[in-house]
């Protein structure tokens, strides 16, 4: 990601409080008048029956397009607002010389918080192993960063709830963890390519600083949620679409017949098709979002999301540069047998 601040102008805390105090109300009130908006504006101007397949999908795209992209927007914000206070450096230090289960748990843990994507995975992965850490520790932050996505985690627990927020928290961990861990212990550093280890700790640049004022930490986020919406709107949207058509004319039978808790193959099917697709949390949100209410069980929804996040087939490329298709094969069965577990094991507790 790239950041410019203007640090010629500065403006007093004070100002800058005031400012951010005021994106939050106006945040907070275009919120509260979402759904009424889309109801008046559909039903009553337009004319549509809320109770037809057409009024219904209709209203499920605009009133879903609007309020993720306000959660998105909302959640990115506080977020590097956050992560304005943590660097590279400090997360390479924090997890350079932690021994093998220690720090499966503490790369696991960092990666959530820290900002890198998939975008990122061959540079944090060449980074890391550069400055000593073991390839284990390396691929449990690898595994957790995009998969225990936080914004997906403010989402989940507007949608859903805290309970299914904290599985999808919790369950991606112990991917992540438990991962790190079985690679760690095959000694899979033959398979990682040559010139990883050749690499020098290569330079990247500061995305955090202690010295930041208010205002440049607003600036950032600012930044960074124009950067996330444009890089992401087209499959965002795409995404809600397909929501609205399964919302509105997918029928519950076909999916309580093919893609229930009791369907053994389900929680494979769900993994299976999410692999192929492209998308991060937000933007495959609506599609669990509308699968959810025609009936799908919330652990199919969880393996399918995480597969989309990570198991993503630009990703899998991507790390093709780094890593040996022996590696890559294993890395691959690993976390999807992991999702698949954690899938088939909440559809039989919820």
């Amino acid at each position: 990601m790239t950041i410019s601040l203007n640090l010629q102008k500065r403006e007093p805390t004070s100002k800058s409080l005031s400012k951010l105090a005021l994106l939050a109300a106006s945040w907070y009130l275009l919120y509260w008048v979402n759904d009424k908006f889309w109801d008046r504006l559909l039903f009553q101007v337009v004319n549509l029956s809320p109770d037809s397949k057409v009024g219904e999908s209709v209203r499920f795209f605009f009133y879903d397009s609007t309020k993720i992209l306000l959660l998105l927007t909302g959640i990115t914000f506080v977020v590097t607002m956050l992560r304005s206070f943590i660097t590279i450096e400090r997360t390479r230090a924090f997890l350079g010389g932690k021994r093998q289960g220690i720090g499966n748990i503490v790369a696991a843990s960092a990666g959530v918080v820290t900002p890198f994507c998939s975008c990122s995975a061959v540079p944090v992965f060449i980074g890391f192993l550069s400055s000593g850490i073991p390839v284990g520790v390396t691929l449990s932050f690898l595994i957790a960063s995009p998969l225990i996505n936080e914004i997906a985690v403010g989402l989940l627990f507007t949608m859903f709830g805290l309970k299914i927020a904290a599985i999808y928290l919790a369950s991606g961990l112990i991917i992540a963890i438990t991962a790190g861990m079985v690679l760690g212990k095959l000694k899979v550093e033959r398979w990682v390519e040559p010139f990883v280890y050749a690499n020098p700790m290569n330079a990247q640049g500061e995305f955090a600083s202690p010295h930041y004022t208010v205002q440049d930490r607003i600036s950032l986020a600012k930044e960074e949620v124009v950067s996330i919406v444009k890089k992401i709107w087209p499959y965002l949207l795409a995404g809600i679409a397909v929501g609205a058509l399964i919302h509105g004319w997918a029928p519950t039978d076909f999916f309580a017949k093919h893609a229930s808790a009791s369907n053994p193959f389900a929680v494979l099917i769900a993994v299976l098709v999410g692999i192929p697709l492209y998308s991060n949390a937000a933007g495959v949100m609506p599609i669990v979002q509308a699968l959810h209410d025609k009936g799908l069980p919330m652990g199919t929804l969880l393996a399918f999301m995480m597969a989309v996040v990570a198991l993503s087939l630009p990703e899998m490329i991507l790390l093709r540069r780094v890593l040996r298709p022996k590696l890559l094969a294993t890395y691959l069965a690993i976390v999807g047998s992991g999702i698949i577990f954690v899938g088939c094991l909440f559809n039989a507790i919820l």
